[in-house]
């Protein structure tokens, strides 16, 4: 792919409002069309950021042949709806996360997208991050030796009425999906996919966690994760991960970094930062360095990103089923066939 990339919002959130923000610092990018479930919605989105067409149905959008790669900001409960409706119609996809209510549905996105030969990412932007990204090369270098343990929280204290969608089953809600995600992507970046699952939660009247306490264990490394989510709560929203020389330290807002702090014995604290044109700064959230990714690869040819694999995001689904059914958590997805 040559030329202007150009990007179809599917949805017209606060998250979707982010995404078209940060996009308007990406060179030879544009949204070309935007779709809600309302003319209205879809109208007002296009106004406010000068978008030329606006649909009130995303199978519209998805037709439309002068998108080439949707966004897919809907709540995580339409995801598999709505992504495959777009990757039906031939288009590359970067769907937010959580990347779908559980792992059968992300399986099913991930065959139709490797079956059709189309770009599909999760929207992981953590992943993508710079300071992230040095991170993990520190790590994989062997800065801190062998990892032993990483913790990661990340909670908000509302409150959330029963009416929110944070409160609401249908909608795939709960601390887990929507905040917990980020903690359980956090671990499995630095140690894989888990092999053994153990959580705590507090439920809401309506049966979604308000709270979780995660712990989890790899038997080969020898490590574990301590993680939390909430939605009653404000957490630090700190990360660290500890290996066998040192430790590396995230402060507040470890999800998007523009820093960490690297410790090891007979050394002193060394910060990383990120350069001046990789941080969020001038306004930007951070969703850029996602959306750059997308562009790379979409212009590279691949279909899958290295940054954010396919198989990773299933990886995490499976982890995060496996949480929900240790706290009891359902949602009625996990009933279809």
């Amino acid at each position: 792919m040559s030329g202007t990339v150009r990007w179809g919002v599917l949805a017209t959130g606060g998250i979707a409002t982010t995404f078209a923000e940060d996009l308007r610092s990406m060179p030879d990018t544009e949204v070309v069309a935007v779709a809600s479930r309302t003319d209205a919605s879809a109208r007002a989105f296009a106004e406010r950021f000068g978008i030329p067409r606006a649909y009130g149905s995303w199978a519209a959008l998805a037709a439309d042949d002068e998108v080439d790669v949707v966004y897919v900001a809907t709540p995580h409960s339409a995801h598999l709806e709505a992504a495959s409706l777009c990757l039906e119609a031939g288009k590359h996809v970067l769907c937010e996360k959580a990347f779908t209510l559980n792992a059968r549905e992300a399986d099913r996105l991930v065959k139709l997208a490797r079956d059709r030969g189309l770009f599909l990412m999760e929207a992981m932007w953590t992943y993508c991050n710079p300071v992230i990204r040095r991170m993990t090369e520190l790590v994989r270098d062997g800065a801190i030796g062998d990892v032993r343990t990483v913790q990661a929280d990340f909670g908000l204290a509302g409150p959330f009425g029963p009416e929110h969608r944070l409160r609401d089953r249908a909608l795939g809600g709960g601390a887990l999906l929507d905040l917990g995600v980020y903690p359980v992507s956090f671990a499995h970046l630095l140690l894989g996919e888990p092999d053994r699952v153990q959580a705590d939660a507090v439920l809401s009247p309506e049966g979604v966690d308000v709270h979780t306490a995660m712990l989890l264990g790899w038997s080969e490394a020898g490590a574990s994760a301590l993680l939390n989510c909430s939605i009653v709560a404000d957490t630090p929203q700190t990360g660290a991960v500890t290996g066998t020389k040192g430790r590396i330290e995230f402060p507040r807002g470890f999800f998007y970094p523009e820093r960490f702090v690297l410790h090891r014995p007979g050394h002193d604290p060394e910060e990383f930062t990120a350069p001046a044109s990789g941080a969020a700064g001038a306004g930007l959230r951070g969703m850029q360095f996602e959306q750059a990714e997308v562009v790379r690869a979409l212009r590279a040819g691949e279909t899958e990103s290295p940054l954010v694999p396919l198989d990773g995001s299933l990886a995490v689904m499976r982890t995060l089923d496996a949480v929900r059914d240790r706290i009891g958590v359902r949602y009625a997805a996990d009933d279809l066939g």
